[in-house]
């Protein structure tokens, strides 16, 4: 493993159990102990950890990584999700898009289209990176909103962005998330970006959660909504048949991106 992805797996990590040892990281990785405490170090230093004696922890409880490092997470599954997203994209439709890497994925599957023609489509965003990864496509129209840019995540919140969104119609959007409880509700680690999706959800003829199976029964901060807001979720093969019947149960309908 090189050491941009031990690097990445070592935030993964953090991300899930909170705390790290350095012991349990050459165990896990097989670096060396002095190459592990350099690895804690040099991510300390970039404010993405706390050191402790003995290994790391999170900065908060909330923790969320910088999109920069969550792109090179679980990157198969969400191409995947990307490709089932594009999939229920028609010509000439006006598509949502959230911030986050899942939708930055779906961003790079719409712009390699080549059914758009003389449609094209209409991307709308609150995600900069995303505006401007669609922004070298002629046949895509691009909305971004204004609002006040999260250095984590790229996207733009506040009132700002509310107020444009409320005077729009989407036919179809695309909503990324950090978590979705075991009783179904979508949630997000930053209280002003799910109020953002969940403004875009609601003004969408068809509103879909896009997320990875880590997602699937997790809970964070802020509550975006759950089945009543959304008709779909898209995700991976590794959610557990369980958590899927669930959900359903709940009135989702669950896509299984392969």
């Amino acid at each position: 493993m090189n050491r941009a992805s031990r690097l990445n797996a070592i935030l993964e990590l953090l991300g899930e159990q909170g705390e790290v040892g350095v012991d349990e990281l050459v165990e896990r990785f097989g670096a060396s102990a002095a190459t592990t405490r350099r690895d804690l170090d040099s991510l300390a230093e970039r404010r993405l950890l706390t050191r402790t004696h003995g290994g790391a922890v999170a900065q908060s409880v909330a923790y969320e990584l910088p999109i920069r490092y969550k792109s090179h997470l679980r990157t198969d599954e969400k191409e995947r999700i990307a490709a089932a997203a594009s999939a229920l994209v028609t010509p000439g439709s006006v598509v949502g898009l959230s911030g986050g890497t899942t939708t930055t994925a779906i961003a790079a599957a719409l712009a390699a289209r080549d059914d758009l023609g003389d449609h094209g489509l209409t991307v709308v965003t609150n995600a900069v990176n995303i505006g401007a990864q669609l922004a070298m496509r002629p046949e895509i129209k691009v909305v971004v909103t204004g609002g006040v840019i999260r250095s984590r995540s790229y996207e733009l919140v506040g009132p700002f962005v509310e107020q444009l969104l409320e005077g729009l119609w989407l036919d179809i959007s695309f909503i990324g998330i950090n978590g979705l409880s075991p009783d179904g509700v979508a949630t997000t680690h930053d209280e002003a970006e799910a109020d953002v999706n969940r403004i875009m959800a609601e003004r969408s003829r068809r509103a879909a959660i896009v997320a990875d199976s880590s997602k699937i029964g997790v809970q964070t901060f802020a509550a975006v909504g759950d089945a009543e807001l959304f008709a779909t979720i898209i995700t991976d093969a590794g959610v557990p048949e369980s958590a899927r019947a669930d959900l359903e149960a709940l009135g989702y309908e669950v896509r299984i991106a392969d």
